[in-house]
């Protein structure tokens, strides 16, 4: 009897999530994100008296950029290691002595690792959902529509990273060397590639640097992508994080957007998928 094409990735996502509870990964994710999400709650929601806005979107703004440093560096530290981490221990050609190909092992490895980093998120964010409905914030339905895009998108951009950090792990050798670029990834999407991005735009004063331009350099990273997203994606959420400006002049729309990110996720999984598959254990 043959079993069904999908049957084994899951059972390998399974075990992933099994050993990320067994290592405390994911209890750790979920209460670091849970903690933090709370505290930007309570602190962010203070000034929403004096600015005319919702807390919950002011929520959003906080929970935003809060992700974009903290959900990156989850999923890299995640995955860094999924191929060569199990090379080097010799487990995966105990794993590959089974009837499993090698692109169904990525895919049940990466569906196990953002089943992880999507429960850590649910959860966490969750928690400050919850939190405000029970203090008896002000909140409204374009308030909710702009959290649960948030979620959403969180969970999307760990699937960037985590596809990242595997396309990582193929391609290298010692494990080493995979965390030490994991790491420099997470530098230059996350910090460096924005600050070289303002100063080419502060030097060239528009000379050069055109609209058109500009949203193809925004699309070259996903962070700035997910930050689009959600900053520019309700009025309110715009207007209080100062983005009204550029979302009149971006022309990319809330489904180009996650277009983006769904192609940045699939396009290093894919490679990863392809290069484990014509490497030597």
């Amino acid at each position: 009897m043959s079993i069904p094409l999908m049957t084994i990735p899951l059972i390998l996502a399974g075990k992933e999530i099994r050993d990320g509870l067994r290592n405390r990964w994911v209890v750790a994710a979920t209460l670091l994100m849970a903690t933090l999400a709370l505290s930007l709650t309570f602190l962010g929601s203070v000034p929403t008296g004096t600015v005319g806005v919702g807390a919950l979107d002011v929520v959003v703004v906080s929970l935003s950029s809060l992700t974009i440093f903290l959900v990156p560096l989850i999923a890299l530290l995640l995955s860094f290691d999924a191929i060569v981490g199990e090379v080097d221990r010799g487990t995966m050609s105990l794993l590959l002595s089974y009837p499993v190909s090698r692109g169904q092992v990525v895919l049940g490895k990466f569906l196990g690792h953002l089943a992880s980093l999507a429960f850590a998120t649910l959860v966490g964010y969750g928690a400050a959902g919850a939190a405000l409905v029970a203090t008896g914030a002000d909140t409204g339905p374009e308030g909710w529509r702009a959290f649960a895009g948030l979620i959403g998108s969180s969970i999307l951009l760990g699937a960037v990273f985590i596809a990242l950090g595997y396309l990582v792990s193929a391609l290298v050798r010692d494990r080493g060397a995979a965390g030490g670029i994991a790491i420099g990834l997470w530098l230059v999407f996350v910090l460096v590639f924005d600050m070289a991005l303002l100063g080419v735009l502060v030097a060239d004063q528009g000379k050069t640097v055109t609209v058109g331009l500009l949203n193809w350099l925004i699309l070259a990273n996903p962070a700035d992508a997910f930050r689009l997203f959600n900053l520019t994606g309700t009025a309110q959420v715009s207007q209080f994080a100062g983005m009204a400006g550029i979302a009149g002049q971006i022309h990319l729309g809330p489904v180009t957007l996650l277009a983006v990110l769904a192609g940045w996720t699939a396009l290093p999984l894919g490679a990863a998928a392809l290069i484990f598959s014509r490497r030597q254990i």
